[in-house]
């Protein structure tokens, strides 16, 4: 089914973004348009969206095709454009439309329905972080962040006598040869490593602008002007500590138990780095798919068998061609679901071998995929925007919903089972991974004049806080004081990562009661993410039938119900 986008009102069917005079009559017309009413502001509202949604599209059709092809120059100066040339210019005019709608004597009225109040609330947070000086600030940023790509998209390894990205390459390290894995292991560090330099000198140069940005806006650092840019009205950075604090203590242990039985089953004297990916018993590693399209229509099916509509997002997606699966050279690294605004239908972008990390990674950003479907004809733009809580909810619940059908990945029972307890050690791996990212954004921008030693002394702290004791490291301390230059939230979206543990913990609650009624589990599921953006993070949360919180108490009582789940398999 191809997916039309709605019947444009505001702007000219064919209207299409060239540059910031073809552009900004629109936001005149806006500017300058009187509102007499409470439905005329409705209207006004309206309006407003459908440009933005223009706006949205436009801009995301040229971030996707400068990821997929980051050696392209046309598709990185198309959006370099953008970003340098058009960008800069809607941000005043996007804070005078805030005070418009904010200095309008029929806002009250509105503030009492649905959607609107949360809204509202958003508009005045925008209000109130919104600083001139600060547009050629965030400019600079988002050009900065470009260099991640370019530089991690260009990093490949020579291995059995051909060119490989690191994400091919890192299939290797799932090899039953230890001294293959250990080849593979040092070939992609020594990479990583080339380029050390310039992620540091390009981490620095971010922590500065993004520091500047805060004191421009009066804020004492950088985190807690993100805290309110991400409008984190339901928890603070006291909140995330605790978080950190309840992983250590409930989570880590499981952790290490986990790396000793490992030690234990590979036989071997000393746990390295280069055996944490490879199946303990000694099995070859699970093969989840043949190539980019088996891994679509297997997906689609999975998603089809829990719900037929799932799986119809997925197949509109391929009809329009809204996917690129497959790991190449010359594509930016990691994954994403981009929201196409205006027409509704995302966009996914990965970087699939073969492994079953590919595969939970489909059934990740799936779920955000069918987020986006069900929010679709909700009526404004703003409504359909969730919290990253709430967005990442939806997709790290569908990575454990969707086990449910995994037999179509793996029709062998012992392969499913083996596939299954992976996803779960892998829950197990991710929080304390989510606490350790998090911890140190947390310290870099509170100390955002740090040296570069007092960097590598503080990511080695936290890091050993919340890894497994049982991993020697020894002769690898360069790859371990480097390991957070992979992560790429570090580089373009700033803490932004904290959601992944929340909402993690959030989809061993859905699971939970899925498990119990697959029918009424799922459908609350959903209902929750119809909701969009229309209400709190404890409401919507409330609406999946689960809870928002993160005291030890009740992440133990989840950890609990995962090691109870894998003692079955």
């Amino acid at each position: 089914m191809i997916v039309q986008a709605p019947a444009r009102q505001f702007l000219p069917t064919d209207f299409q973004i060239t540059d910031w005079p073809s552009l900004q009559p629109f936001f005149d017309l806006l500017e300058n348009k009187s509102i007499n009413s409470v439905d005329e502001l409705k209207q006004w509202l309206h309006n407003r969206s459908e440009l933005e949604s223009v706006v949205s599209e436009d801009m995301g059709w040229r971030y996707i095709r400068m990821t997929c092809f980051t050696d392209n120059e046309a598709h990185s100066r198309a959006y370099q454009y953008f970003v340098t040339d058009i960008q800069p210019h809607i941000a005043p005019y996007a804070d005078r439309l805030n005070k418009k709608v904010m200095d309008s004597p029929f806002v009250k009225e509105l503030s009492h329905e649905a959607g609107y109040d949360i809204m509202l609330r958003n508009l005045k947070k925008e209000i109130e972080l919104f600083r001139e000086e600060n547009i050629p600030l965030h400019t600079e940023i988002t050009t900065e962040t470009q260099k991640y790509a370019a530089l991690s998209g260009a990093m490949t390894i020579e291995m059995d006598g051909r060119e490989m990205t690191l994400q091919q390459a890192a299939v290797i390290l799932q090899s039953t040869d230890r001294a293959r894995r250990e080849d593979v292991y040092h070939k992609i560090s020594k990479r990583r490593l080339k380029d050390k330099e310039q992620l540091d000198e390009l981490y620095s140069a971010l922590i500065l602008l993004r520091h500047r940005v805060a004191q421009n806006a009066g804020f004492k650092n950088f985190r807690d002007y993100q805290f309110k840019a991400y409008g984190r009205f339901d928890y603070t950075p006291a909140d995330c500590f605790a978080f950190h604090d309840s992983i250590e203590s409930e989570v880590v242990p499981i952790l290490n138990q986990l790396a000793k039985e490992r030690q234990h089953d590979l036989k071997v004297q000393t746990l390295r780095p280069w055996d944490k990916a490879v199946d303990s018993l000694g099995r070859e590693p699970l093969k989840a798919f043949h190539d980019g399209n088996d891994l679509l229509e297997k997906s689609i099916a999975c998603f089809q068998h829990l719900d037929p509509y799932l799986g119809q997002c997925l197949r509109t997606m391929q009809e329009m061609k809204h996917l690129d699966l497959e790991s190449r050279k010359g594509k930016a690294p990691g994954g994403y679901n981009y929201p196409l605004a205006e027409v509704g239908v995302p966009f996914i972008f990965m970087n699939a071998t073969s492994t079953l990390r590919d595969m939970t990674t489909l059934m990740h950003e799936g779920g955000h995929a069918v987020h986006n479907f069900l929010t679709m004809d909700l009526e404004l733009n703003d409504f359909k925007s969730p919290p990253m809580e709430v967005a990442e909810l939806a997709s790290m619940s569908m990575e454990l919903i969707s086990m449910d059908q995994w037999h179509l990945f793996f029709p062998d029972k012992q392969e499913l089972k083996r596939a299954r307890r992976e996803q779960l050690e892998d829950i197990v791996e991710t929080l304390p991974w989510v606490a350790t990212i998090d911890k140190f954004q947390h310290w870099i921008y509170e100390n955002p004049e740090h040296l570069l030693d007092e960097r590598k002394k503080n990511w080695n702290n936290i890091f050993d806080r919340f890894s497994d004791s049982a991993t020697d490291w020894s002769g690898l301390q360069q790859a371990k004081d480097y390991l957070w230059q992979k992560q790429l939230h570090l580089y373009e979206v700033p803490f932004y990562y904290i959601e992944y543990g929340m909402a993690q913990l959030g989809a061993i609650a859905v699971w939970r009661n899925f498990k119990k009624d697959k029918k009424s589990g799922l459908q609350n599921y959903m209902n929750a993410l119809r909701k969009g953006n229309m209400t709190t993070i404890p409401e919507l949360y409330k609406a999946a039938g689960i809870r928002f919180d993160f005291s030890k108490k009740y992440i133990s009582e989840l950890m609990g119900f995962v090691k109870d789940e894998l003692a079955q398999v």
